[in-house]
């Protein structure tokens, strides 16, 4: 997809179709009504209708009459001081959604009605572009070859402004093409069925980024996680036929520390399909288990997201992929297991896997030379309960990193929620056996599951549950049913933030 900016009104602009934004009631006494005008009242008879309203990412389809479109999408972003970082981006995927089954080659958006959003125009460019690459991502074409289920397939993005620069514009629009694409890519990753991607066919994927974007990248096999002392990490993979890997990869040189200097290192839970082990999950929605690899396919995309955007900059990305299966071989409850960092761990529930492969690739990403962690994961079902689909639940110590974390999140337009690490009832997870229990009582699961990952880190660090937002159920107007892509973004922009200094 091709971006041009054009510097000035949207009846300007030959499109197939022009994409506006209505921030709050339509008002039709500004260049809103000049483009009715020339839509033949066509706006105004919709607003009428009651198509064309004030409702948050409600869209109307009308004709564009004697504008250069064929036909105009209103969008509507909601009241005026509402608008964001994180509705301004799902604007753009809201009018390229509402365009499925469709058939376009040139998509113009106009971005005044965006341009009080934190960071102005240029922010709106950025994030509409982003949006239009999110928003025209759809699963159903993995496996299957109905365009009429999808969005069109856009050539061109035309961006329009009636001011600001537009070598910066379209800078920012090329940042947010490169987000979008990026998550994009965890998005398809993390939809592909079980018996599509095992944990070797998610690392030849990760190698074949790898080289396409100049970055190192280590799988570890079981034999070498074994000589390593990842007891955790085999421990979960060891019931399946397909073997788990240990995906590393790498920007820039081991030890080199960014500008802020720091060698940050993105760590992402890849359960490729998580039966629960002997501890087996219910059959109801089991199938959504192809799902539980999406924190490892969030941080595989988001390292080449980054290096694309600064290339050389130090980073690391750790991935454990596993299958966690029933099975002669598999872990048993009440097996004791020896984790990389020397602590030994009482399995209690073979479903509270996730943070046992976690566990030992924090600590090798810190034997690999990290100095802050942020580890991505469909961790748990509680987070969901507590905080819905849209809210990421996070833990994060000390204060300062949390910080750093809130600031990219909000360049990111993600929302998070910081849960607190209460340590004491980490009592409750102390092992007759061993030095600590995989799990505890449910009350104050969420929070012991934090605790449980704390163990093994001795550097600032960050987790992630999107347990609740890492996939949706059900289609929204701005995204389709499936893996969403959250935290991609909030981790580039972590990791960018020691790009350069400022």
């Amino acid at each position: 997809m091709q971006i041009r900016i054009v510097t000035g009104q949207p009846w300007e602009a030959p499109a197939d179709i022009l994409v506006v934004p209505v921030v709050g009631d339509p008002d039709f006494s500004g260049p809103l009504g000049e483009l009715d005008r020339r839509s033949g009242g066509e706006l105004a008879t919709l607003h009428a209708f009651g198509e064309l309203r004030g409702k948050r990412f409600s869209t109307s389809l009308g004709a564009g009459g004697e504008l250069p479109v064929k036909r105009v999408v209103s969008v509507s972003a909601g009241p005026a001081d509402e608008l964001d970082r994180e509705i301004a981006r799902k604007v753009g995927a809201t009018g390229i959604r509402r365009l499925i089954g469709r058939h376009a080659d040139t998509l113009a958006v106009w971005l005044d009605p965006l341009g009080g959003v934190e960071g102005g125009v240029a922010a709106a460019a950025e994030l509409v572009a982003r949006g239009v690459v999110e928003g025209g991502f759809e699963p159903k074409a993995i496996y299957r070859e109905d365009t009429e289920a999808a969005p069109p397939a856009i050539d061109e993005l035309v961006l329009i402004a009636s001011g600001g620069d537009a070598s910066s514009l379209a800078k920012a629009a090329e940042r947010g093409r490169i987000m979008g694409e990026g998550a994009n890519i965890a998005r398809r990753f993390a939809n592909r069925s079980a018996n599509d991607i095992t944990p070797q066919v998610l690392a030849d994927e990760a190698s074949a980024l790898a080289t396409t974007h100049g970055l190192w990248i280590d799988v570890i096999d079981e034999r070498r996680a074994k000589d390593l002392g990842m007891g955790m990490f085999l421990a979960v993979g060891q019931g399946s036929d397909n073997p788990p890997r240990m995906i590393v990869m790498r920007s820039g040189s081991q030890g080199d520390l960014d500008e802020a200097g720091r060698h940050l290192a993105l760590i992402g839970k890849g359960v490729c399909f998580d039966s629960g082990g002997i501890s087996i999950k219910p059959a109801d929605r089991m199938e959504e288990m192809k799902m539980d690899k999406t924190g490892a396919c969030t941080v595989i995309a988001a390292i080449v997201t980054a290096a694309r955007l600064a290339p050389g900059m130090p980073l690391l990305a750790v991935a454990p992929a596993v299958e966690n299966m029933p099975g002669g071989h598999a872990t048993r409850p009440g097996d004791i297991v020896k984790a990389l960092n020397g602590k030994w761990v009482d399995i209690i529930n073979t479903d509270a896997e996730g943070r046992l492969i976690l566990g030992d690739a924090m600590t090798y990403a810190e034997q690999l030379g990290a100095t802050h962690l942020v580890d991505v994961a469909t961790l748990t079902g509680a987070v969901g309960r507590a905080l819905g689909n849209i809210v990421t639940g996070a833990f994060a110590t000390p204060d300062p990193f949390w910080d750093d974390l809130a600031a990219a999140a909000s360049r990111a337009g993600e929302r998070y929620w910081r849960i607190p690490l209460i340590h004491d009832i980490y009592s409750e997870m102390e092992s007759w056996y061993g030095d600590l229990q995989n799990t505890g009582t449910n009350d104050g699961s969420l929070v012991k599951s934090g605790l449980f990952l704390e163990q093994f880190r001795t550097v600032p660090w960050a987790h992630l549950d999107i347990g609740g937002t890492g996939y949706f159920r059900k289609a929204y107007p701005y995204a389709a049913r499936g893996a969403t892509g959250v935290t991609h973004a909030t981790l580039v922009e972590m990791a960018l933030a020691g790009a350069s200094k400022g």
